[in-house]
């Protein structure tokens, strides 16, 4: 059950004050250090931002209705629905800052191995995939009605090192860690509840390795997501996590003496 606008927003208010600063001022950890000043601070409006944020004006404008499948992960169960492509943009796609967020992650960082689990419109898709031309970004995406719509949108942003898989995740994942043996940046936006969150991270660990970074969705979102972060940040492979609020970021460092965590605001 996701949290009332109520239950949520108290949320964010005691995550708000409990958090550090966004300047990074006391901050001991020489990685999230680097993380609040060099890339979340990074202030930069890289050309590619307009790009994208451009055809996000266009599609919140978009009123064509289609017909959005919505698999169940973990269940053969599926809904149909009908819903504008504006609606989408607006309800489904992540804000712009969160996008040029992980653009900068992976700038940063030098990631060059990424997949993103929901696709959505591919907005954000788009900014892993503009951060480096040379990255290998793999995207998976479980409505055909969507993930059309996306592979509409590289296209037209020129984006050429993206390959996008349909279907399930369970039918699909396999398959594409198998293809891809060490992930460098990942990004989990596929299915907003515990059980399926946390066996994606499961299916995950065996391709990370110490400078890969997982990047959770509306880690506050529910009751069952917060479960699932909870258990996520805990396991014995994790040695640093970053609480963003409206996401959540996972280290495997081995330079972390011991587990660390922190909430950070942004």
């Amino acid at each position: 059950m996701v949290y009332s606008p109520l239950i949520a927003a108290s949320k964010y208010f005691k995550y708000y004050i409990h958090a550090s600063n966004s300047k990074g001022h006391g901050m001991h950890s020489p990685f999230v250090f680097e993380l609040i000043t060099k890339v979340m601070n990074d202030f930069t409006r890289y050309p590619a931002y307009d790009k994208i944020e451009t055809l996000r004006k266009e599609l919140l404008k978009d009123g064509e209705i289609i017909t959005v499948e919505d698999l169940g992960a973990g269940s053969s169960k599926t809904r149909s629905c009908t819903r504008t492509v504006a609606s989408i943009a607006k309800n489904a796609a992540k804000p712009a800052k969160y996008g040029q967020l992980m653009y900068r992650m992976i700038r940063h960082y030098k990631a060059r191995r990424i997949l993103e689990m929901g696709s959505s419109l591919g907005l954000t898709t788009s900014y892993l995939a503009a951060a480096d031309p040379e990255a290998r970004v793999i995207t998976m995406e479980g409505a055909p009605s969507v993930a059309a719509l996306a592979k509409k949108h590289f296209s037209a942003l020129e984006l050429t090192n993206i390959e996008l898989v349909e279907g399930d995740f369970d039918d699909t994942l396999p398959a594409v860690l198998e293809s891809m043996p060490k992930i460098d940046f990942a990004f989990i936006d596929g299915n907003h509840r515990q059980e399926p969150t946390e066996r994606y991270f499961k299916q995950l660990l065996p391709h990370v390795h110490n400078d890969t970074l997982l990047i959770f969705d509306d880690i506050h979102w529910s009751r069952e997501m917060e479960t699932a972060w909870k258990n996520i940040v805990a396991h014995e492979a994790v040695t640093c996590d970053v609480d963003l609020f409206y996401i959540g970021i996972v280290s495997f460092r081995n330079a972390f003496k011991e587990k660390q965590g922190f909430s950070v605001r942004f």
